[in-house]
């Protein structure tokens, strides 16, 4: 029987650290399967979710611990929890952009939460607005909405957000390019 393991990676940025892991993971027989990594100030940064048969479990969790010592690269690993049955929910896009300013992310989360809606990706950047120089943020994401949510009182709750922080919701029917 296989098993589902989502690592998380944190490491100073260099090379050699993909090669690292998926050298560890080969040589236990796993399987890499999904993955999100980054280069955020300086540190290399990633989440992975990796098959492996019930036999090397324990194995491959006790070498990629030993990367900390060996190599620098911390990986915390959790065995992936069953799947949920999704009945009539349904999934959504969001885009945020506006000034930066603290608390963007609280207020959306919070009114997500509130709502019972699980944000099931999220991104986040800060770069200059092009006409002002000052910060901007945007943010994009997918939202798993359960099928009672009242999408109308979902989107007034947005605007008053949008309204209260000078930022720009949108929520949306999921792209293929952001689904893949």
């Amino acid at each position: 029987m296989n098993r589902t393991l989502v690592l998380s990676i944190l490491s100073d940025d260099k090379p050699g650290v993909v090669e690292a892991l998926a050298n560890t993971i080969a040589e236990h027989q796993g399987n890499w399967l999904e993955s999100r990594m980054s280069h955020l100030a300086g540190k290399f940064a990633g989440i992975l979710q990796v098959n492996v048969a019930e036999d090397q479990l324990e194995g491959l969790r006790n070498a990629l611990s030993q990367l900390r010592a060996s190599q620098g690269i911390e990986v915390v690993t959790s065995e992936a929890a069953e799947a949920q049955q999704e009945g009539q929910d349904i999934t959504l896009q969001f885009s945020l952009m506006g000034n930066d300013r603290p608390g963007i992310i609280k207020e959306l989360s919070q009114a997500f939460a509130s709502q019972h809606i699980n944000l099931d990706e999220l991104q986040t950047s800060c770069s200059s607005m092009p006409w002002s120089g000052d910060p901007m943020f945007t943010a994009h994401g997918l939202l798993h909405i359960p099928a009672d949510v009242d999408l109308d009182q979902l989107q007034d709750q947005l605007d008053e957000i949008s309204d209260n922080l000078g930022v720009d919701i949108e929520l949306g029917a999921v792209e293929d390019s952001v689904a893949e």
